[in-house]
């Protein structure tokens, strides 16, 4: 359980830990892809400049917290490390990595706090945009837009809360039903899925869209409905999660609709999908 004072203290170290990483981040993305510094993991995902660079940031300025950290770019923490924690930051660094190197914007970065091994604490900052979330479990879900990136970044609680506003936001009750997709990880079932909601919603427009953002749409009520249908791992999800369910939404496993876990000993999570507050589904 996290009392206000820990949220209120925590918050704003994961907010401006967002803003510092995502400025290295714009920094690396506005030179040539070339200079990107790609290279390839052991699990045959790309790496880049910007990745280590924003964990590094991420992992220093968090680091003044003392609550353990388990990211993405950072060392193997065995799960036998790890089990007992109680309490630890859930980091994806840069988020939708291969969409940085495309050039197309459509990457964040995730930073969840986890308590008893459920994000408690959650932001998710879309740096290119100047779009930044953030929610506390029992507190609700906000958005501040016109965020720049400071690599000095140092805004007090009060500053962070002052200019967020409530998700969801109100939206055209007359659009289409909207469903969103990974814009570069699908199967067959994706398509699938989304030929039996056709059924239902004939007008059904379909967006894909990169990163943890597609949690933010949905939590923002622009997008009802996402379905994911190949591998990602926590930290992809835990703090788009949080954001979400505290804007009213739901993220379930797929098909199986149980709550994600977190913390496992194998950090991948099962096919998985969300709905936004009005999904209907």
């Amino acid at each position: 359980m996290l009392t206000q004072e820990q949220a209120d203290y925590l918050l704003p170290k994961a907010y401006n830990a967002a803003l510092r990483a995502g400025a290295a981040i714009l920094e690396v993305y506005a030179a040539d892809g070339d200079d990107y510094g790609v290279t390839m993991k052991s699990d045959h995902t790309p790496l880049t400049e910007a990745d280590n660079r924003a964990h590094n940031i991420i992992k220093d300025y968090l680091g003044r917290t003392h609550v353990p950290l388990l990211s993405e770019e950072g060392r193997e923490m065995l799960y036998c490390e790890r089990r007992g924690w109680d309490m630890f930051w859930m980091v994806d660094p840069l988020d939708g990595t291969k969409e940085f190197i495309k050039g197309n914007g459509e990457f964040t970065v995730n930073i969840a706090l986890m308590v008893d091994n459920r994000p408690a604490l959650a932001v998710v900052y879309v740096p290119y945009i100047g779009r930044i979330y953030f929610a506390v479990h029992g507190k609700g879900a906000f958005l501040r837009e016109n965020v720049l990136a400071e690599e000095d970044a140092e805004y007090s609680i009060d500053e962070i809360m002052g200019g967020g506003r409530s998700l969801p936001l109100a939206q055209d009750a007359a659009r289409p039903f909207r469903a969103a997709i990974s814009r570069s990880h699908n199967t067959p079932e994706t398509f699938a899925v989304l030929d039996a909601m056709r059924a239902v919603h004939p007008d059904m427009e379909v967006m894909e869209q990169g990163s943890s953002y597609k949690f933010c749409l949905l939590a923002e009520g622009a997008v009802d409905y996402y379905i994911r249908t190949t591998p990602t791992m926590e930290w992809d999800t835990a703090a788009g999660e949080l954001i979400l369910e505290q804007a009213g939404g739901s993220v379930l496993s797929y098909p199986d609709r149980l709550p994600l876990a977190y913390n496992k000993e194998s950090l991948v999570n099962p096919n998985f999908e969300c709905k936004s507050h009005a999904c209907g589904l």
